[in-house]
């Protein structure tokens, strides 16, 4: 199958829905379908973008500038997009999170709609509105189930049998490299080793990690991520001597300092911001962090929010704490520093329940029409 990659962000960036779309263009491949992605131009230098993410195949990355005049600059680059895919050849399929580009390439193929929150803005909400109002829309993609059960309520057509098909398919993560290197990290060489791999904006919990490490310090605490502002305004911050900021890494240069943690944690708060700190997606988050602990086996401390137990299940492959009892989370991590066993097997759990349900090479046959819903033209 031909599928255009329909996304709205930058392509490369320091954000994780670049690393989410890779990933699935990846995988797409990986399938045998031939992709290629539009996106939107990148904000941070990268020669190649493939090398950058780690992808395994070179599938073609378009990008395209959006005009800064508001509201009408996004509809420029939709049509822009819209012509590049037409000239690209038949396309069997169009697939994506970009509202406009979709709407825009309406008629070109049938659609496939992913989405990872409720829209925040009217414009966007009316832009989706007519989305889901078109008869070639297949499917809309939830990250979770939280976010499919506030689209059906929200959303009538959606609810009707004759209506787009509506499929909740997690984050993922694939299977890292069976050896490689692992990160020489600062601190002490034999103490243990508590990671956290993600962004430093609000909701993230942050201040629990540094309040963890203040209470922990017989541990060393590892941040690896975050934009230059974010790095910045944490440094200046008072910390403990054991709280180590790495601050951002492409995506393909991670698995070092992953193989190097012994826990890793995901203190998500009752609220947590979207990319560039704004908005609340506590509801849906998915998390591909959690993901890629669970791929290494690694034991997970984690938040007990109702969204995160959709893949976790607590004493089994992770360990949950309330969000913001910095008390739970020192004795949770007290107790997997004195319980090597107790960490090898949550890990082993983790990684089971990875390979089993949440590869982007299974997410792909999860989220593609069925072949009797979703007619194509032409081959793959």
């Amino acid at each position: 199958m031909r599928i255009a990659y329909l996304h709205a962000c930058e392509i490369p960036s320091v954000f994780a829905n670049g690393v989410h779309v890779m990933r699935m263009c990846d995988a797409f491949a990986d399938a045998g379908h031939h992709v290629t992605l539009f996106a939107a131009t990148g904000t941070i230098p990268a020669d190649d973008v493939h090398a950058y993410y780690g992808t395994r195949n070179r599938f073609p990355v378009h990008t395209f500038g959006t005009p800064r005049i508001p509201v009408l600059g996004r509809w420029l680059r939709a049509w822009r997009v819209r012509r590049a895919v037409h000239r690209s050849g038949a396309v069997d399929l169009l697939y994506g999170r970009d509202l406009y580009a979709l709407l825009a390439s309406t008629g070109l193929a049938p659609l496939v709609y992913e989405t990872h929150l409720l829209r925040p803005g009217r414009d966007q909400r009316i832009v989706e509105r007519l989305l889901l109002r078109q008869r070639g829309l297949r499917r809309v993609v939830t990250v979770t189930e939280a976010l499919a059960e506030d689209y059906r309520r929200t959303v009538p057509r959606l609810r009707r049998p004759r209506g787009p098909e509506l499929v909740t398919a997690s984050d993922c993560a694939d299977l890292p490299p069976a050896a490689g290197p692992t990160a020489t990290l600062p601190g002490r060489p034999h103490t243990l080793k508590v990671g956290y791999v993600g962004h430093l904006y609000p909701g993230r919990g942050i201040d629990v990690i540094l309040a963890l490490a203040a209470s922990l310090p017989d541990a060393d605490f590892h941040l690896v991520g975050g934009t230059d502002e974010d790095l910045a305004h944490w440094r200046s911050r008072p910390h403990p001597s054991n709280a180590h900021f790495h601050g951002h890494h492409p995506p393909s240069r991670l698995h070092p300092y992953y193989r190097a943690f012994d826990v890793v944690l995901a203190p998500y708060q009752r609220r947590v911001a979207c990319a560039g700190g704004a908005g609340d997606i506590s509801r849906w988050v998915s998390p591909m962090k959690l993901f890629e602990y669970m791929s290494y086996g690694k034991a997970i401390v984690a938040s007990d929010l109702p969204v995160l137990r959709e893949v976790l299940t607590d004493g089994a492959n992770c360990v949950l704490c309330p969000p913001d009892d910095v008390a739970a989370w020192t004795a949770a991590v007290k107790r997997l520093a004195d319980d090597p066993e107790a960490r090898a097997a949550l890990g082993r759990e983790a990684e089971r329940r990875l390979r089993r349900d949440y590869t982007w090479r299974a997410r792909v046959d999860r989220v593609l029409p069925r072949p009797d819903s979703a007619p194509v033209r032409g081959g793959g």
